[in-house]
């Protein structure tokens, strides 16, 4: 009864547009009032203070920073030559430029909405001009920006590497294969849709052009390798190679001098807004924590559930469904801090690896940022494409459809996410 009274203020605090992380506090601090009194009011600001200041977390706001100031440094432009070069002699090749190019700046964000802002600017307009619907081009790269939070490094999967308590690095490693099966899972259905449609044909092979853009995105390429590289290898924490992905960012910028100033400021401006809706969300999200710990609220849902089934699939089914659900109305981070604290120990219960559980719920995160009234992925390239987001969403299902699929792999062939991590790390 108490989830669903926080639950319900949460939601008519959103509707009234209230910040999702002070709607977070408020509906945490009307729930401490009503069940205990004002006594737990004293040490309010402490608990989301001391919360914040995670060491995993400073991971947050250097990958941002490194993101902003790789989109303003020409890389993107780069590394979209080097894809059409690539892939653009296959028929609907833009579209499949589109999700390569995607696949590889997700290796170096972790953000899906700055994967829109950096490629979606340039390649929806591309598509567009050579004839491409505006609803499939939105579509497109709405779609394949969403495996920036499954490959590698990825700001959800650090949020709930700290909710959860595990590792960091073996979130990573899990997250590889997912997010490759999904990359050309994708790419097979825009073929089949540019085969249906007609759709044109980019540029012919030409080997020569594919050395040519491979030289001159060469520094980009070196980014992936030493961030997750330096991470896999054990050189490095995640939180220290998104240190180093600031600093490489920084030193491709200025090898290549396309980033001035005012951009750079302007890059530093835009991380730090960025970092501050995240860091507000984590300190409510203590607060939250706190409360229902205090309360003993995700023992009595873990017990609740164990007592209907003791089926570890059927629990993930019942808990799959449920994050779906979320991910209509809630953005991924808050998604994530909302709910994790709360299923974590009906996971461990059933006997659900947390690593693999993270992949679960990124996926499902991942396909709610698809789908409508939310979908912040969805909204930023309807806004690019000025397309209807309904129209889209039409295109989008086949899309979302690849992402659900990859979802059922991950959920009950647990070798798809854990075979690399049971590998390396176990």
């Amino acid at each position: 009864m108490i989830i669903l009274g926080m639950f319900v203020i949460l939601l008519l605090l959103l509707m009234i547009n209230v910040p999702i992380a002070v709607g977070l506090a408020v509906t945490t601090i009307i729930a401490m009032i009503l069940k205990s009194g004002t006594s737990f009011l004293v040490d309010t600001a402490l608990i989301m203070y001391s919360g914040s200041k995670n060491f995993p977390l400073i991971a947050i706001p250097l990958f941002i920073l490194a993101g902003a100031i790789m989109n303003t440094s020409g890389i993107s432009r780069r590394l979209i030559a080097f894809a059409s070069a690539l892939v653009g002699f296959v028929k609907g090749g833009l579209s499949m430029i589109n999700i390569a190019t995607s696949m590889f700046f997700a290796e170096i964000s972790g953000s899906a909405v700055a994967d829109v802002a950096a490629l979606g600017s340039i390649l929806i307009p591309a598509m567009k001009k050579k004839g491409y619907p505006a609803a499939f081009a939105a579509a497109v790269t709405s779609s394949s920006a969403s495996l920036a939070v499954i490959i590698p490094p990825s700001i959800p999967m650090i949020l709930y590497a700290v909710m959860a308590q595990t590792s960091v690095v073996q979130l990573f490693v899990a997250g590889i294969v997912p997010g490759i099966i999904g990359g050309f899972g994708m790419m097979l259905v825009s073929y089949i849709y540019a085969r249906r449609k007609n759709f044109p044909i980019e540029e012919l092979f030409n080997l020569a052009n594919v050395r040519r853009t491979a030289k001159d995105a060469a520094l980009a390429f070196v980014l992936p390798v030493v961030i997750l590289g330096g991470i896999f290898g054990g050189f490095v924490t995640a939180t220290e190679g998104a240190g180093l992905a600031v600093v490489a960012a920084l030193v491709i910028g200025a090898v290549y001098r396309e980033t001035s100033f005012k951009q750079f400021f302007e890059a530093t401006i835009e991380g730090g807004s960025q970092t501050a809706v995240v860091m507000l969300l984590v300190a409510a999200s203590v607060l939250i924590g706190e409360f229902l710990t205090i309360e003993q609220i995700p023992q009595i849902v873990a017990t609740s559930i164990t007592d209907f089934t003791s089926n570890k699939y059927a629990i993930l089914a019942i808990l799959n469904v449920f994050l779906l659900i979320i991910g209509l109305f809630l953005h991924s981070a808050a998604a994530i801090i909302l709910v994790v604290p709360i299923v974590m120990p009906l996971v461990i219960a059933a006997g659900i690896d947390p690593v693999h559980f993270g992949i679960i719920v990124t996926l499902n995160l991942a396909i709610g940022q698809q789908t409508p009234p939310v979908a912040s992925v969805l909204v930023t390239a309807c806004s690019v494409a000025k397309a209807d987001i309904w129209e889209v969403s039409k295109v989008n299902i086949v899309f979302v459809a690849v992402l659900f699929t990859v979802l059922m792999l991950v959920t009950y062939i647990p070798a798809v996410p854990m075979s690399l991590v049971e590998y390396f790390y176990r």
